[in-house]
């Protein structure tokens, strides 16, 4: 039996944002990891054999989000203004 779940990134005026990071993840998901992006939302839905993968894989994707979205939010601080 396959158990599903599934993550909705969603923001205003965020969707730049919440794809980018969403992308920057992709290769490195496996197979069981799909990714959508629509507009302001990024949809990622995952797929396992067991409850406790499922919730490895999410907990996973989460910490690399994470990471993610400091390194962009670090670096536009560093970008000089004109």
């Amino acid at each position: 039996m396959k158990v599903k779940g599934k993550l909705v990134f969603k923001g205003e005026n965020a969707g730049e944002l919440i794809s980018t990071i969403a992308r920057s993840l992709e290769p490195d998901n496996p197979s069981e990891i799909e990714t959508l992006i629509d507009g302001n939302s990024a949809t990622v839905i995952f797929t396992a054999e067991k409850i406790g993968t499922l919730l490895s894989s999410v907990d996973d994707y989460l910490m690399n989000a994470k990471v993610a979205d400091d390194v962009i939010k670090s670096t536009k601080k560093r970008e000089p203004q004109l």
